[in-house]
């Protein structure tokens, strides 16, 4: 069951106060509390666990600062929909907003190499009004000998840099529990010149404690990516953990699925679970062409595989693309051969805009 109280009601109120009293009569209910951070105001919400068929959705809907009640199945409790469709989708992090409705392209390093270059990646993307990329410190290899990351040494000039040229909010892979300190450590060091997102890779989907040493920390968001070897919902249900632990500001990403179906390229892309996804979730949805397609092969009308598959992702309604650049993709640490080129990123902004515009249409003309 989940409590969702008036708007701005938060554990300091009388109200809340009130609704904990109610519910502790019952030893076999435990409450969880949650807040729901929007970009106009905050939510907060009460799960409840255990035994709460005894509980009255009369009685509780009747309490002083209660917007409404509503009982859940048992996948997905707190990211899932559970039919309410007025609940609040995304959350705003760092003065962005992240929902949805919204749509942000996360162009960037699959690792960080050099300085130079993510300095001139983050140049570009503030030439071209972007606030937002990805950079990887911590790469998780499947050759033990490969390129792993800087990691931590690089974290402070990667952060004085994204401060520079504007940029909000960076999205990086963690593969261990501690590395969570060390991105924490050096944005205080820094002085929080930007904004990071913790993403989990493909490899990790299922590496459970990983995931709720994520979800106990609260201060920053998450990417989650789906699970290249396993279903649609065990991946759903290992996004559950971070949120059960406390943090329920995931995004969930596709990334293509293992198997020959999808040769030659890398994986099978399985953006068409977006909407699928915004059904049954709350969560924003992300895609990730360059890992899907995994080259730079072009249709014969000359557009890149990848800028196809960003397209349909986006489309068909995902708010955020994860896409793989670089200033020399042939000294590149990682992933060079997949990685679009600085004088593709203008044309690539601008056809994912038009996208977007047309998913907006689309929506328009089935609202009818």
């Amino acid at each position: 069951m989940i409590i969702v109280l008036n708007p701005n009601i938060d554990a300091t109120s009388g109200s809340y106060q009130q609704i904990t009293s109610y519910l502790n009569r019952f030893s076999e209910v435990q409450i969880q509390s949650h807040q729901v951070q929007g970009h106009q105001q905050s939510l907060t919400e009460l799960y409840l666990l255990g035994n709460t068929k005894q509980l009255s959705l009369e009685e509780i809907s009747g309490l002083e600062g209660v917007d409404r009640v509503i009982r859940i199945s048992e996948e997905y409790r707190i990211l899932g929909r559970h039919q309410d469709q007025q609940r609040l989708t995304g959350f705003t992090y760092n003065d962005v907003e992240f929902s949805q409705d919204s749509c942000h392209v996360f162009a960037g390093l699959c690792a960080v190499d050099t300085r130079e270059h993510v300095e001139i990646m983050m140049r570009a993307l503030q030439s071209h009004g972007q606030i937002c990329t990805r950079m990887g410190a911590y790469k998780p290899r499947t050759n033990p000998y490969s390129f792993q990351g800087h990691g931590k040494e690089c974290l402070p000039w990667v952060f004085e840099l994204a401060g520079r040229f504007g940029i909000k909010v960076i999205a990086m892979e963690i593969t261990h529990e501690e590395q969570i300190d060390e991105i924490q450590t050096a944005l205080a060091k820094t002085g929080y010149p930007t904004g990071v997102m913790l993403q989990i890779g493909t490899r990790n989907t299922q590496n459970f404690e990983l995931l709720k040493a994520v979800g106990r920390q609260t201060e920053l968001p998450v990417l989650f990516k789906r699970g290249f070897g396993v279903s649609l919902n065990e991946s759903l249900n290992a996004a559950e953990y971070l949120a059960s632990e406390g943090n329920s500001r995931v995004i969930f990403c596709l990334r293509g699925m293992k198997g020959e179906g999808g040769a030659p390229h890398r994986n099978m892309v399985d953006f068409a679970q977006v909407p699928l996804i915004k059904r049954l979730t709350r969560m924003p949805v992300c895609v990730d062409p360059s890992h899907s397609i995994g080259g730079r092969g072009r249709s014969p009308e000359g557009i890149l595989e990848a800028v196809h598959a960003a397209a349909q992702g986006i489309v068909a309604g995902a708010n955020l693309v994860l896409v793989d650049f670089h200033p020399n993709p042939s000294v590149a640490l990682v992933d060079g051969p997949q990685a679009m080129l600085m004088d593709e990123l203008p044309q690539f902004l601008e056809d994912m805009a038009a996208c977007h515009e047309f998913y907006q249409s689309r929506v328009a003309i089935w609202a009818q």
